[in-house]
């Protein structure tokens, strides 16, 4: 059967996503056939506006609408407390919470010298950057990477990194990484809000 290029296209196109192997790239573009025009127009559209409406917050690194994102812009948030996550997702599962009050910090990734991802492969430097601002009255740092390898080596790394900045400048930065609650191996995004709220209160000291 010769599959039209179309619907190859589409195929392929679903399948250079993650998590989407061939059958459900197939199921996916075949469903795709009965949907309204209008609804494939309007999906085509928001796809074709994803990265030219929204931009990296220059403080925190989350996707936004603007910069500041309405997080940093928040006067009313503790800006003394920045909280560390590997992917803006993981704002989301905090969000959720209602529980965390402080400011976040994104690295889009984490450490992985298996996948060639280096510590200048992510948003580090700009996180030390904020935490050596003249200015800067930042109190705690809480990282909330991942508990997988590449999430423990991106944690040792910035603790080694701020323990390094605390001395000459005889800052005392608290350093704190979550506590029990997630499992080792987990993915923040799919952890629920009272897990999340257990590993943030039971964070401890660095």
């Amino acid at each position: 059967m010769k599959v039209p290029k179309a619907l190859t296209n589409t195929i392929d196109s679903f399948q250079k996503l993650p998590g989407i192997g061939p059958k459900s790239a197939q199921r996916l573009a075949f469903y795709l056939l009965h949907v309204p025009q209008s609804e494939l127009d309007s999906f085509s559209a928001a796809l074709a506006n994803l990265k030219k409406n929204t931009v990296l917050c220059e403080i925190c690194k989350n996707v936004s609408e603007e910069s500041p994102c309405p997080i940093c812009a928040d006067t009313g948030r503790d800006h003394e407390q920045i909280l560390v996550v590997e992917q803006p997702l993981d704002i989301l599962a905090f969000e959720k919470t209602s529980q965390y009050h402080g400011t976040y910090h994104v690295l889009h990734g984490a450490i992985s010298p298996l996948d060639n991802i280096g510590p200048d492969e992510l948003y580090l430097d700009d996180l030390f950057k904020r935490i050596s601002h003249p200015i800067s009255r930042i109190r705690e740092i809480v990282i909330a990477t991942n508990p997988t390898m590449e999430g423990e080596a991106t944690s040792m790394y910035i603790t080694k990194k701020i323990k390094e900045f605390n001395k000459p400048n005889g800052h005392g930065i608290i350093i704190t990484r979550l506590g029990v609650g997630i499992p080792t191996g987990a993915q923040l995004e799919f952890a629920d809000e009272t897990t999340l709220t257990q590993a943030f209160e039971g964070r401890k000291e660095l």
